[in-house]
């Protein structure tokens, strides 16, 4: 595994509730950051299907094998020698669950890894309006670390974002670029997109490559944007802002092992006690009894 330069990019579009009309979008946006020199393309959560409606989202889940828009970017991939990671699609198991599952395809036109989303989306926004992804998919219970001719990827979606030690875990396992597709809304994502995706790089000394969907989408859900790449100082490399777009930047791993080198914070973590909390915990709520 080398650790040479190469360039990444992020596909930033307004999904909507139309399969066909998605993946046309996102392909001739892939095919613009292939021309561009990108060798890994990222595009955002829901990249195929986004609707406010939670009926809607399950209603548009096809199984793996049936999904419209595998073939289409296992040829991209194919033909462009890249690497894809496909945000995330709405996904029928076998089992009949519905998972919100991240694919990766190698430059070969394979699928080499899936990530189900680990963290369900359960919130109350700022307008009142309630969001509760877990009445919607069933959460995914293995978190994923994908080899490539670069470095090894940590593979995370969205909400993930708010759980460090998903991250933590990741980087201490290996991962040099810890992946965040995301359709972060309007409203959470102004307050804290920026901030979490930094804090995720400068703790785990680790490049973070976020696209996110954008816009105004069927039923009047309203996602944020701004997709984002982050160097392990928390530095941004490459920016969007609020409309479609494709971001791309020259990432080199070597940057990763300077980083570590210097602050070796990954090695530092220690054991600590907690029962001794939790027995103050139980006495407090005693005593307010």
């Amino acid at each position: 595994m080398s650790n040479e330069r190469f360039i990444v990019g992020c596909v930033q579009t307004t999904p909507t509730d139309d399969l066909r009309a998605n993946i046309d979008q996102v392909s001739r946006s892939i095919e613009i950051a292939a021309q561009r020199g990108a060798t890994l393309v990222a595009t955002p959560e829901y990249s195929f299907f986004l609707h406010a409606s939670g009926r809607s989202m399950r209603d548009s889940a096809a199984r793996e094998e049936d999904h419209l828009a595998l073939p289409q970017f296992v040829s991209i991939a194919r033909k462009h020698r890249i690497w894809l990671i496909l945000g995330s699609l709405v996904i029928r198991t076998d089992e009949g669950n519905i998972v919100n599952r991240s694919i990766v395809i190698s430059d070969q036109g394979e699928i080499v890894a899936r990530y189900d989303k680990i963290h369900m989306f359960d919130a109350t926004l700022p307008s009142g309006r309630t969001i509760r992804e877990s009445s919607s998919y069933t959460p995914g219970t293995r978190a994923v670390l994908v080899s490539t001719p670069w470095g090894r990827l940590g593979i995370t979606v969205c909400y993930d974002l708010r759980f460090p030690a998903l991250y933590r875990a990741l980087a201490q396992s290996g991962a040099q670029i810890l992946l965040v597709p995301s359709a972060f809304t309007r409203a959470t994502g102004s307050l804290h997109w920026h901030t979490l995706l930094k804090a995720r790089a400068i703790e785990n000394r680790a490049f973070v490559v976020a696209p996110a969907a954008c816009g105004t989408h069927p039923g009047g859900h309203e996602t944020y944007g701004h997709s984002l790449i982050v160097d392990p100082d928390g530095q941004e490399v490459a920016a969007a802002g609020e409309a479609p777009d494709i971001i791309c930047a020259e990432i080199d791993l070597d940057v990763v092992s300077v980083a570590r080198a210097r602050m070796p914070s990954l090695t530092h973590d220690r054991a600590f006690e907690t029962s001794h909390i939790l027995a103050n915990s139980i006495e407090i709520k005693h005593e307010q009894i």
